[in-house]
């Protein structure tokens, strides 16, 4: 069956099931003022998973770490806000995530695993695999301190082998350090004699998406702003219209982030941001610039630099691409040829990832599987 008639018989079939979606009238005390369910430890969903503890609270609603007493192993469970329009991204990702697990029998495939789904007090909760930190966590918690690059190859090869949703027409559009996770935080601390400070060292550098909130089918609407700013394609800023390269993009800033520990484009507005592409690729493409629909960023067919008065900031803080290599190593040297066309401001132009898993850069790997089969 194709892929899209798939997921829409997803949707179709979640929203013709019988669910007890409850109000937040409904729920009576059981939620805070924001729509959070309010739970102790030991509290029983489902009849099945006991909370031990809170992994972690966003906007969307809270993560609790619970003991399935069925198959007595630990599991995540996000407990989702009782608020329509969060309950109804749920139940988009609950689609998008049963697709996944459909595609991926064997569970090869670095995506979180949803292992069960249910509504509880009109909160929708879904139970994943219980995974480590997000590699962001990690980063903070590590003094920001990069990853190494025999590291960054290996989870970049894992991300990219994720291409499974791009071969089924569909775009993750939220990749970023937060939603990819470590399988296991474990580590040993060692002293690093240059930083001179103590270092985590990850005994694996396994790693998972997670979050598909906001995927989308290539069938389905595409919102207009997708993806975190400092991870945000430019033809998205632009307004040109997306597809998967815009995960490519993102991508291409994640794998720096862990090469550099910090932030490739640190900036909280958009025209600043295309400033600091310029400093870091070069112009943007006139014809680019020609096509979109945010003319007030552009000037004479160029980006339009009179209303960013923090030119200082951006010299200081971006520098052109090469410049940010720390040895000139062959490693580090087919490290940044990748990014530099993961970081294409064309899509026409800019690689796939099912391309770049072919790139030099992953000879290592290719190589080790092949000895390993």
């Amino acid at each position: 069956m194709n892929p899209a008639h798939r997921s829409l018989l997803c949707h179709r079939r979640l929203s013709a099931m019988p669910r007890r979606w409850r109000s937040r009238a409904e729920s009576g005390n059981h939620d805070d003022e924001e729509g959070h369910l309010l739970y102790q430890e030991g509290l029983l969903l489902n009849e099945r998973y006991e909370v031990v503890s809170t992994l972690g609270k966003g906007a969307f609603g809270k993560v609790a770490k619970c003991l399935d007493r069925d198959k007595k192993e630990y599991v995540a469970v996000k407990v989702v806000r009782n608020i329509d329009r969060f309950s109804e991204v749920a139940r988009s990702e609950i689609a998008v995530l049963e697709e996944i697990n459909n595609l991926d029998d064997d569970n090869i495939f670095a995506c979180v695993r949803m292992l069960d789904w249910f509504d509880h007090e009109g909160h929708v909760c879904i139970v994943f695999e219980l995974l480590g930190l997000s590699t962001c966590e990690f980063l903070q918690q590590n003094n920001y301190l990069p990853f190494s690059l025999d590291q960054v190859r290996a989870m970049a090869f894992q991300l990219f082998r994720a291409v499974i949703l791009h071969r089924n027409k569909l775009t993750h559009t939220d990749l970023k350090p937060e939603n990819i996770l470590l399988v296991s935080s474990d580590f040993d601390l060692e002293y690093n004699e240059i930083k001179q400070c103590c270092e985590k060292k990850l005994k694996a550098i396994d790693v998972k998406v997670v979050d598909f909130g906001t995927a989308t089918f290539d069938h389905e609407h595409h919102e207009s702003l997708v993806s975190t700013l400092h991870y945000r394609a430019p033809e998205v800023i632009l307004d040109l219209g997306w597809n998967q390269s815009c995960d490519v993009w993102s991508l291409g800033c994640v794998l720096m982030e862990f090469y550099l520990g910090q932030t490739l484009f640190p900036t909280h507005d958009s025209q600043e941001h295309l400033a600091m592409m310029e400093r870091v690729l070069g112009p943007i493409p006139p014809h680019l610039l020609q096509q979109t629909k945010k003319q007030h960023y552009v000037h004479n067919e160029r980006l339009n630099l009179e209303d960013i008065s923090r030119d200082k900031y951006i010299k200081k803080h971006c520098k052109p691409l090469k410049h940010y290599m720390q040895c000139s190593s062959d490693d580090e040297w087919q490290l940044f040829d990748l990014l530099s066309l993961m970081l294409e401001y064309d899509v026409v132009r800019r690689i796939t990832l099912e391309e770049a898993l072919w790139h030099p850069f992953f000879s290592p790997v290719r190589a080790q599987k092949k000895q390993r089969s």
